[in-house]
């Protein structure tokens, strides 16, 4: 089967975007804009893990970099787009820290390093209280929105916005010879090596791309949530993400918007079960537990993630 054109999966996905804000209910929709953030964080993480073989754990400390640096802009300045920009900016040099000592690193080391930024950085938030106010966290000034369209339209769009963009410049990356360079990296350094393929540099630049994903993830859930704090992007976040993308399909594109789906829906059954117990500590153990169970059943019916599941069609004239 041919591939489709980024630019027109971009094009059919600004459409159906735009179709959905009109006809979904407002927290239907406001799930919608939640999605369109998660799919920019995953879909950098599986292209770093998947494409490249780098084990990230760190990533909910980026979307938190992210986050805070728009939180940080907005009540400075109050210029969403270029405060966007700079929130990228800034994750993208952190990531870029991170990804030169990633390059040295294998396997568990490489997990540790990622994990021990994931426990950092929230901490951060305490030391430099008078920034960051510590665990209250900053509120993210915003204009409203044009009068045409509700908040949670405005939302899903910006986010969809983000994220189309997002798949549309991966899609293009992965296809070209950065795609090429990424695999071979990640099937056989040495062959790689012989092949004339810079193996640091490859890997660097792929974890700074990773890394501006999700920065603009992070900012996008500061424009939904209109505040930013440490509970939001505790260490559970970025396990949930590296679930998320490895029940999708790791490498995958498809498979990153399934796991953004998956970290909306699974979460939402959790609240609505540990609600009706009347027990907020039910509510996390089950999220964490359904992700657990989902896991384990599709790596045993479909190793390759849900992404790599293809419907058998019945040929014509066949009962």
């Amino acid at each position: 089967m041919r591939k489709q054109s980024p630019l027109i999966i971009l094009v059919l996905g600004a459409i159906a975007v735009v179709a959905l804000t009109y006809t979904l209910p407002p927290f239907r929709t406001y799930q919608l804009a939640t999605v369109g953030a998660y799919l920019c964080v995953t879909a950098g993480l599986t292209v770093l893990t998947g494409l490249n073989g780098q084990l990230s754990l760190g990533h909910g400390a980026l979307m938190a970099t992210g986050a805070y640096t728009l939180a940080l802009w907005q009540n400075k300045f109050n210029l969403l787009v270029v405060g966007i920009i700079v929130a990228i900016l800034v994750t993208t040099a952190v990531g870029a820290v991170i990804g030169l000592a990633a390059a040295r690193l294998r396997g568990p080391y490489l997990a540790g390093l990622t994990l021990a930024v994931a426990v950092v950085v929230p901490s951060i938030t305490s030391t430099f209280d008078g920034t960051f106010n510590s665990d209250q966290g900053l509120s993210v000034v915003l204009n409203p929105p044009p009068e045409s369209m509700t908040v949670e339209q405005w939302q899903a769009w910006v986010c969809w916005g983000g994220a189309l963009l997002t798949v549309f410049t991966l899609a293009l990356l992965t296809r070209g010879r950065f795609g090429r360079d990424m695999r071979a990296v990640r099937d056989d350094e040495t062959a790689a090596r012989l092949a004339g393929i810079s193996v640091a540099r490859t890997q660097v630049t792929a974890f700074v791309v990773s890394a501006a994903c999700a920065g603009l993830a992070g900012a996008l859930f500061a424009v939904i949530a209109q505040s930013v704090s440490p509970g939001a992007f505790p260490l559970t976040l970025s396990l949930f993400l590296l679930m998320a993308i490895v029940i999708g399909g790791l490498g995958r594109l498809t498979g990153a918007l399934i796991g953004a789906l998956l970290l909306v829906a699974l979460p939402a059954v959790a609240h609505e079960i540990g609600e009706a117990a009347g027990s907020q500590r039910l509510e996390g153990n089950l999220a964490l537990t359904f992700f657990g169970v989902v896991l384990v059943v599709v790596m045993l019916a479909a190793p390759g993630g849900l992404a790599s599941l293809r419907i058998p069609l019945k040929k014509k004239g066949q009962r």
